[in-house]
């Protein structure tokens, strides 16, 4: 009897030790974890769900790599030259030259770099008016900055320096972002260099509130990775160190981390640095619609069956949806194979093409889906790009336009401006400018290349007032609607 016993014992620890290593190997091989629900029946109920071997993701081989790749900007605007008395004796008695000073104003925030060669990223925001740029890299290294371009509608900036060799980031595809996957920003908030937060994917296609009229295009990746001031410019990254986002904005009522940043997706960002690095400014793609979300009101107002898409209200006059054989009333569906259900979607989809790029779009017609080819326009209504041509000549709004020489500006004695050197049927034509018209300021800013004049038009959210001279030295205005 006692053999027995110890047989079975021993028949037990080998069938558990058996059992135990059978088990460890399948886990150690398999990354799927079993879980085993006992139901009322004979047979358990097992589900397979999916769940990483450690319970948060290694971020040290993406903060390794990436805060090597982004640097700190500084930017310096020099202060208005000071008039009058600099002192109480000159002040009172008038005695002695007035000693003019300069109070520069000197401001900070990051950028990250995607070339060896030395292109950077960083926020419009971060480098607008700026006089110098400083551009320190993670290893104390320091060069002067160079603005290449800015587009304050999508607040991205690409700045150059004159480097070699340099660490970089590769773009990674925002698209795939999944919400709760975990992210890192790096930046330089408070002047803490290389300072590295963590968080989560909290949302995707969300907007902000624009106070300053201007026209925006905003689609941003919504973290909960804490961004103060100073990392904007500075990078989104995900954990296989991929650059996902360009930081540029908080959600905050105060000033500070309050929980929830904003980041470009990078989608957006690799087509404006694409098109700042070939041209010097974004060759914008317009639909030529207006469009508005459809809520539970509207679908009730409109009598439509399912909330999903985006209803077109109106369409522009011989613009490319127009063209394509859209009507007021469809409802968008897709915009070149995305699902697309607001108009800031919308916007983040038309941003990555380019004017002359064939886009198929979904439309909801009735209860019919409707599949049309539409061939995305400029603001001037056709399909050309903005780019310098033989003698400095820029195609733009039907005209041919080109910095004015110095003989032009001398006679008129203006410091900058833009020739109109001829006329084509266009918006310029329209609002009745003529030919040798010196464009000096538009908004009340002063321009001195067709960049500036076209990033002034396509900033505008609302109309355009042009100021300029004609050669006989008389200044006028015109308005420009949008």
């Amino acid at each position: 009897m006692k053999n027995k016993i110890e047989l079975v014992i021993i028949v037990t620890a080998l069938i558990s030790t058996g059992t135990t290593l059978l088990v460890n190997h399948v886990a150690g091989n398999n990354k799927n974890t079993e879980k085993v629900y006992v139901t009322s029946g004979e047979q358990p109920v097992i589900q397979k769900i999916s769940l990483p071997e450690v319970p948060y993701p290694d971020f040290t081989y993406a903060a390794e790599t990436g805060v090597r790749a982004v640097v700190h900007v500084k930017v310096v605007k020099h202060g208005q030259q000071l008039q009058g008395p600099q002192s109480l004796f000159e002040f009172f008695f008038g005695y002695g030259t007035p000693s003019p000073q300069l109070r520069p104003q000197v401001g900070a925030g990051s950028g990250v770099i995607i070339s060896p060669d030395g292109y950077i990223i960083t926020a419009t925001h971060v480098i607008d008016e700026a006089d110098e740029v400083v551009v320190t890299l993670d290893d104390k290294r320091q060069y002067e900055g160079r603005v290449i371009g800015k587009d304050p509608a999508t607040d991205i900036a690409l700045l150059k320096i004159q480097a070699t060799d340099l660490p970089h980031l590769n773009f990674g595809d925002s698209d795939a972002l999944r919400l709760g996957q975990w992210v890192i920003a790096i930046g330089n908030p408070y002047e803490l260099r290389s300072t590295i937060t963590a968080g989560i994917v909290s949302a995707k296609g969300r907007s902000l509130p624009s106070f300053d009229g201007e026209f925006k295009i905003e689609a941003f990746i919504q973290t909960d990775a804490a961004v103060n001031p100073g990392n904007s410019g500075g990078a989104l990254i995900n954990a296989k160190g991929e650059l996902v986002g360009i930081n540029t904005a908080i959600a905050t009522r105060t000033g500070f981390f309050s929980g929830y940043s904003f980041a470009v997706p990078s989608s957006i960002v690799r087509k404006v640095t694409d098109d700042l690095r070939k041209y010097g400014i974004v060759q914008r793609a317009l639909l030529g619609i207006t469009m508005q979300d459809i809520t539970g009101d509207l679908a009730k107002e409109k009598d439509i069956k399912e909330i999903r898409g985006v209803y077109i209200h109106e369409l522009m006059e011989g613009g490319a949806a127009q063209k394509a054989g859209v009507k007021s009333g469809d409802i968008l569906l897709e915009v070149g194979g995305i699902s697309v259900n607001s108009g800031t979607s919308i916007q983040e989809q038309i941003s990555r093409f380019s004017p002359g790029d064939k886009v198929d779009l979904v439309l909801l017609r009735g209860n019919k889906e409707v599949k049309v080819t539409v061939i995305l326009q400029s603001q001037s209504g056709n399909t050309e790009l903005i780019k310098e041509s033989d003698g400095n000549i820029t195609h733009f709004l039907g005209a041919q336009l080109r910095p004015a020489p110095k003989e032009i500006r001398d006679k008129l004695r203006i410091r900058t401006g833009i020739e109109v050197v001829s006329l084509g049927e266009g918006k310029l034509k329209d609002a009745g400018i003529r030919k040798g018209f010196v464009i000096t300021h538009v908004n009340q800013k002063p321009v001195s290349t067709v960049q500036q004049f076209a990033l002034a038009i396509q900033s505008a959210q609302r109309g355009t007032l042009i100021e300029g001279r004609y050669p006989d030295g008389s200044v006028y205005y015109y308005a420009l609607g949008n």
